[in-house]
């Protein structure tokens, strides 16, 4: 197997300053992309702000013979990444990779949660991939050709206490490259998702034992993140990622049940829980169209024995 490489493209990591996200921007250096180091310089929790962590990045790349520029832009601003995307284009014409990678916490239980907390950590992750996304979207098109990672988690797949605001932007990523993935199907522009673990700022205190953590490292995550931006890439994938593991996740559905019109009432839908929940036989579809294939051809059937 050929080495996978990225000689000629551009690509813009943003949150690369630090952890998960300068190991995207030096992994993709190295292997031959021009590099937009993006990184706000603020604290975990978003305060502050600082251009220094993405201009050391950037300067690790250029001396080890790469080209990169660093850009201090808050994914949030319209303007500043208007900027940060023309950037891009001034110094090379074009941007062939975005992986969305900004990220801060505010954990708390929701009862304590302020609402100005939840709307804070849903605009940097889920507002700032969208803008983002939507800003560099235009130029994909035009040269039929673009590669988008997002950056979701476990929290938005299957939980995590104390994170209902970090979990919910998380999960509207699903449905964000849900329909990118349809979208941008006959521009040559897959999206596709990390949901990974590592040791980074950002997990640094949330419990994991340190021999632990020590194998999280953020270069294996990048490994699943080269592959989703790769020219041979797949769209609308899920990798779940971790100290060296690697699945792919999936939103799937239960084979269901029909109820016919007298009898759809929630006492019936309780009478067969159990065969509405079973796991024998999930489904998984490509779109919408799916499940509501499944259920009309349940009533027709039903129908035509009627």
């Amino acid at each position: 197997m050929s080495d996978i490489r990225y000689d000629g493209k551009v690509a813009i990591v943003t949150g690369a300053g630090n952890g998960l996200g300068k190991s995207h921007a030096l992994a993709l250096a190295a292997r031959g992309a021009k590099v937009v180091v993006n990184d706000l310089g603020g604290s975990r929790d978003g305060s502050g702000g600082s251009l220094s962590a993405a201009q050391e990045v950037a300067n690790h790349i250029n001396a080890a013979g790469g080209e990169a520029i660093a850009d201090g832009a808050n994914v949030t601003k319209d303007d500043e990444v208007a900027a940060m995307v023309k950037a891009a284009m001034d110094q090379w014409g074009r941007v062939d990779i975005l992986v969305n990678n900004a990220g801060i916490l505010r954990d708390k239980t929701f009862h304590k949660m302020t609402m100005a907390d939840f709307r804070t950590v849903i605009d940097v992750h889920l507002i700032g991939t969208a803008l983002c996304t939507h800003t560099v979207w235009p130029i994909m098109r035009e040269q039929t050709y673009g590669r988008v990672v997002c950056t979701s988690s476990p929290s938005g797949l299957h939980g995590i206490f104390g994170q209902a605001n970090y979990g919910a932007a998380k999960a509207g990523m699903i449905g964000f490259m849900n329909a990118l993935h349809l979208e941008g199907a006959k521009y040559n522009i897959k999206t596709n998702l990390l949901s990974p673990s590592a040791k980074t700022r950002m997990t640094e205190d949330i419990g994991i034992p340190e021999a632990i953590l020590d194998q999280m490292t953020p270069e294996a995550i990048t490994a699943a993140m080269l592959y989703l931006v790769s020219d041979d890439a797949p769209s609308q994938a899920i990798i779940s990622c971790a100290a060296g593991g690697y699945a792919r996740a999936y939103i799937v559905e239960t084979e269901g049940v029909y109820l016919p019109p007298d009898e759809q009432t929630p006492e019936n839908i309780a009478a067969h829980w159990e065969e509405i929940s079973s796991k024998d036989n999930l489904k998984f579809y490509d779109n919408s169209a799916g499940p509501n294939m499944n259920f009309l051809a349940k009533a027709q059937a039903y129908a035509g024995k009627s």
